[in-house]
């Protein structure tokens, strides 16, 4: 008996196209399926990872950075192995942090061997397949943040929680046993910093927002918060997901204002659907945010 083997198909970019804000739509081509890494470089010497995907034959990508570079090339590689992780790469002094969302507040990330959960919620089927936590970030203790549920199904063993202490409270037994309880202003030799978070909606003192060190990087979680002093006052971010949603956080008004103070390389809209379904439209915020301030925004699927 003769078995046909089905030739992976290189992959090739089919289309690069300069949209009217300046960014570039990249379609590329190749075996559905398949792992690719999408790559870009200012002067060909120097290449840096983008976007980690997994192909459906014809696959779409924005380069939101684009228009921040004078010039800027491509290149697509497939990937070897199994159990990538797919999202957005950010290059520290030890190893890519791959940003992979998954809805709402939640979002997961790897790096260098470690998984990275924050507000971790939902039926255990949002994270099938993905590697369970290493470190898990709670920020308060509302539905849509928190579930003791959602932790024990996505728990690695030797796990630690950072969390409030209004979450700690409604913590199992086994649970707080793993758990640090960090007060707004602390921070752990884990290199995390807890921010306020609050608004007329949430209680001064009883949620954080999060600062995550990682080589030599540093990334924010709003958690659920309005636009207070200490966001603005935030320094050196790398990386922000900042929320957006009405009456509970913010208006993309706010957000945009916010954002603007403290001037992230990098900003995440997320949190922008309230309980009823309705949106703020994270289109609207990009479009506010002044292009000369040199900040990236990265509209990502949430919903």
């Amino acid at each position: 008996m003769v078995t046909l083997l089905q030739a992976q198909e290189a992959p090739r970019f089919t289309g690069i196209q300069r949209l009217t804000n300046r960014e570039t739509l990249l379609q590329v081509t190749g075996s559905a399926g398949v792992n690719y890494r999408l790559e870009a470089s200012a002067s060909l010497s120097q290449w840096d990872p983008l976007f980690t995907l997994l192909s459906t034959g014809l696959n779409q990508y924005t380069d939101s950075a684009a228009p921040y570079f004078s010039s800027r090339f491509y290149r697509a590689t497939e990937l070897s192995g199994a159990n990538f992780l797919t999202g957005d790469h950010l290059t520290t002094t030890n190893g890519d942090v791959v940003i992979h969302p998954i809805n709402h507040a939640t979002f997961v990330m790897s790096w260098n061997g470690k998984m990275i959960y924050n507000d971790p919620v939902g039926a255990a089927a949002l994270y099938a397949g993905l590697p369970k936590a290493d470190l898990i970030l709670v920020s308060h203790s509302h539905g849509d943040h928190f579930s003791g549920a959602t932790l024990n199904a996505v728990t690695n063993a030797n796990a630690v929680i950072i969390a409030p202490q209004a979450v700690f409270n409604s913590l199992s037994t086994a649970q707080r046993a793993i758990t640090i309880v960090l007060t707004n202003r602390a921070s752990t030799g884990l290199n995390i910093e807890a921010i306020p978070a609050y608004n007329a909606n949430h209680p001064l003192g009883t949620g954080n927002g999060y600062v995550l060190n990682i080589g030599g990087k540093r990334i924010y979680m709003s958690g659920d918060t309005g636009n207070i002093t200490e966001m603005r006052a935030l320094t050196n971010i790398d990386v922000a997901f900042v929320c957006m949603n009405q009456p509970y956080t913010m208006t993309a008004n706010d957000a945009t204002n916010a954002v603007s103070a403290f001037r992230p390389g990098v900003v995440y809209p997320y949190h922008y659907e309230d309980q009823g379904g309705s949106r703020v439209n994270a289109s609207l915020f990009k479009q506010r945010l002044r292009s000369d301030l040199g900040i990236e925004v990265r509209l990502r699927k949430w919903y």
